[in-house]
């Protein structure tokens, strides 16, 4: 009797003290993360497009370039595929030259710190070129949205809601569900809560906070989509994984996914290893497509929303596997037990 409680105690003794390293793990991760990221940015290669056939923008360009290692110019032969260029958000503003100076038309929408700094840059280059430069904003912010971060917010938020339902229903009914009907349940539970999470976030930035009051049914799409793939991705890493793999999606999600998102700063502005994150992971691809809906007329969306459907996709492959893998198990445990009963 003296013994249990020692048993006990080295029954719960290494899962706890796994349990608060792994935290300690991951809130270290958060604060490297985000400090490491955002405290400081170092802005490197912002696309700015030019016609080639434009000599005087060409030459303030080069001279630009030859100075500072902060814009990229991105050349275009023709005025039409700039602007397209422009608006699918490939670049941040063009510069052009007109009979009177120069013109730098922007997008503020797609990232207002980068639209600022190509403003800044153009402003001092043409005034040492000695050109006056005309400044436009061909999609500029909502004005409910002066900073260009809601649709960032908002993905962050559904994001966050899909992970934390999948999250949920594990603690409840188990991380892997027991046969694939369970799994078919797990599925559509996850699909209605998407659903209602994104009509809810569509409403709360449309008509209650009225600073996208025009696109509430887009929004509310685009939400219910990220946080489907955000819980999707994570009820196949914890039906494979268990209680690790709920840790190893708030890293992807939550850890790096947020500030390697492209949301606060445009990717430009982040350190090496974050600036692609943008373009596959879950919160990266809800912000672009949140971005490209609401400002751009869908335009440069296409990447965002194939990802987007790509994880749902891997997502439910990962949950069925996961489920069929430890269903085969279980039936050829229970097998061996049989056939030991039997022997015995």
């Amino acid at each position: 009797m003296d013994d249990e409680p020692e048993l006990r105690t080295r029954d719960w003794l290494p899962r706890t003290a796994a349990l608060v390293l792994g935290t300690l793990a991951l809130a270290s991760a958060f604060i490297a993360a985000y400090v490491g990221a955002l405290h400081k940015p170092e802005p490197k290669d912002v696309p700015v497009a030019v016609v080639t056939s434009d000599q005087q923008a060409q030459a303030v360009m080069s001279a630009v370039r030859a100075r500072t290692d902060m814009i990229k110019p991105v050349r275009y032969d023709s005025r039409d595929r700039a602007d397209d260029g422009l608006n699918d958000r490939s670049v941040y503003a063009v510069l052009s030259s007109t009979p009177g100076g120069l013109t730098l038309a922007t997008a503020s929408a797609g990232a207002p710190a980068a639209t600022e700094l190509v403003t800044d840059v153009f402003t001092q280059a043409a005034r040492q070129a000695g050109a006056p430069l005309a400044v436009t904003d061909e999609v500029p912010v909502s004005g409910g949205d002066p900073r260009g971060l809601v649709p960032f917010y908002l993905a962050v938020g559904v994001v966050l809601g899909g992970y934390l339902a999948s999250t949920a229903l594990g603690i409840s009914l188990g991380t892997s569900p027991r046969g694939l009907r369970q799994a078919g349940l797990r599925t559509a539970t996850l699909a209605v809560h998407s659903a209602l999470l994104g009509l809810i976030g569509a409403v709360l930035v449309g008509p209650v906070l009225d600073v996208f009051p025009h696109d509430v049914g887009t929004i509310a799409v685009v939400g219910a989509l990220a946080a489907f793939a955000a819980g999707m991705v994570a009820a196949a890493v914890q039906a494979w994984l268990g209680l690790l793999g709920t840790g190893i999606v708030i890293l992807l999600l939550v850890v790096l996914g947020n500030p390697g998102s492209g949301g606060i700063y445009a990717p430009e502005f982040l350190p090496a290893f974050l600036r692609g994150m943008h373009r596959w992971n879950v919160p990266g691809l809800a912000t672009d497509l949140l971005k490209s809906a609401i400002y751009f007329d869908w335009r440069g969306g296409g990447w965002a929303l194939t990802g987007l459907l790509v994880w749902v996709v891997v997502g439910l492959v990962g949950l069925l596997t996961a489920t069929l893998f430890r269903v085969r198990r279980r039936a050829a445990r229970t097998a061996a037990g049989r056939h030991a009963t039997a022997g015995g």
